[in-house]
């Protein structure tokens, strides 16, 4: 029996057994989710050049979700497969892309405290700084402890230390884009229509040295800050502002600074609109090169849900833009809902937030102007379960944009997608 059947049989299994309980004394729930997702990509995450062909392919997430709740206990586990179709063979007999997503346990000391442990989602605030990145088709987890109290106001604490495997000697760590440690305190309070909420995450990240015997160190960077969210009637104003301190994972000094503002409207029953500015602050590639000792101002969000944030297109954060110049991006929205259907047209203008040398003449800055792109996403609900969405976007990138990121910003750069998301809830 392969591990992908046994881990499947494993999971129904549970359902049986959890059902068959006396329902007055237990709840269980569970729900499935399938999320196949097209896509045409001509410039997506960088620019192409004129010789570039397009990619095209469909690629779907599949998870199955059960919760058990009994007194002051909950458990609960996900398992998800994700593929892009045609990536294995159809008489694979060794395919094996279902993986537990969430596996977790929470235990309510009283009904304000509880402590929730394992492998788990964290969705903060706005998402900046943590968040699921749902849009990505295997999403974000972590393995960690949660201490959370809730009453008049709210206070979560994070406790994370990870490790690749059962080791008898050190702790070192070579998984490559994970942290090491990780430490968060989350406090939110409502006072009428005012949201505070205030976050102190402290980051370990394993450095490894590039001697014939290597040498491991942790470098720890602290992010500090707070989110304000006014909401009064038919408008919303919102701001933020983080600040990095500490090391970046080359043990390099790091300050950097992140800050927010916008608001939105609902104009009437069907029409709305927003405005917002947003501020990654960044390193200047003149600095780095006069100075070897330069300290690294670049703002990294961290973990959070970033395709939300600076176009659609993922030129930044999203993997990329890291360590890099920073970024201030202007945007606004229209947004149109009627019944079942909705559309929402989002132009941004992006500028970088420090100085980008000219690489064909040297010591000459360039304009700080990276381009403008335009996202229109639309969507349709064809029944209580099911959402049909799609999308069309198009980069209008600068030499600037050129410079940092390579491709073509006269070449027609643009993503075109389309998905639709089935989630059942069969067994409550």
């Amino acid at each position: 029996m392969s591990i992908k059947n046994l881990k499947f049989r494993l999971f129904i299994l549970l359902i049986i057994a959890f059902s068959s309980l006396n329902r007055g004394m237990a709840q269980f729930q569970v729900a499935a989710e399938y999320r196949p997702r097209t896509e045409y990509r001509h410039g997506y995450k960088s620019m192409v050049t004129d010789d570039d062909k397009a990619a095209f392919f469909t690629s779907q997430r599949m998870r199955l979700n059960g919760v058990y709740t009994l007194d002051k206990l909950k458990i609960g586990m996900s398992l998800q497969d994700v593929r892009v179709w045609g990536d294995v063979p159809q008489q694979s007999s060794s395919s094996n892309q279902v993986l537990l997503y969430q596996g977790w346990a929470e235990y309510l000391f009283t009904k304000q405290f509880s402590m929730k442990m394992g492998r788990q989602e964290l969705k903060y605030d706005d998402e900046r700084i943590l968040g699921n990145a749902d849009w990505a088709q295997q999403a974000r987890v972590h393995d960690l402890a949660l201490f959370k109290y809730e009453k008049s106001f709210k206070l979560h604490v994070g406790l994370a230390f990870n490790q690749e495997s059962e080791k008898t000697k050190t702790t070192d760590y070579n998984i490559i884009g994970n942290y090491k440690a990780m430490q968060f305190v989350w406090f939110n309070k409502k006072i009428d229509a005012l949201g505070l909420s205030l976050l102190f995450l402290n980051n370990g990240l394993q450095n490894k040295s590039t001697d014939a015997i290597p040498v491991f160190k942790t470098a720890f960077s602290q992010t500090v800050g707070t989110r304000l969210v006014y909401d009064k009637k038919s408008i919303s104003l919102f701001g933020a502002t983080y600040y990095t301190t500490g090391k970046d994972i080359t043990l390099r000094d790091l300050s950097a600074y992140y800050a927010t503002l916008g608001l939105s409207a609902k104009l009437n029953d069907i029409w709305g609109a927003a405005l917002g500015w947003e501020l990654l602050s960044g390193t200047s590639q003149k600095e780095k090169k006069a100075n070897a000792n330069y300290t690294n101002n670049s703002f990294t969000p961290l973990y959070g849900t970033n395709h939300k944030f600076n176009g659609y297109m993922d030129y930044f954060y999203v993997g990329n833009h890291l360590n890099s110049v920073g970024l201030n991006d202007l945007y606004g929205n229209i947004s149109y809902k009627k019944k079942k259907f909705s559309v929402v047209l989002t132009p941004h203008i992006f500028s970088a937030a420090n100085d980008v040398l000219n690489p064909a003449v040297s010591g000459k800055v360039m304009s700080k102007s990276l381009g403008t792109e335009i996202d229109l996403v639309a969507g349709y609900k064809l029944d209580e379960n099911i959402q049909l969405s799609g999308g069309y976007s198009q980069m209008f990138g600068t030499e600037t944009l050129k410079a940092l990121s390579g491709g073509e910003n006269k070449a027609t750069n643009n993503w075109v997608w389309v998905m639709i998301a089935f989630k059942p809830g069969f067994l409550k």
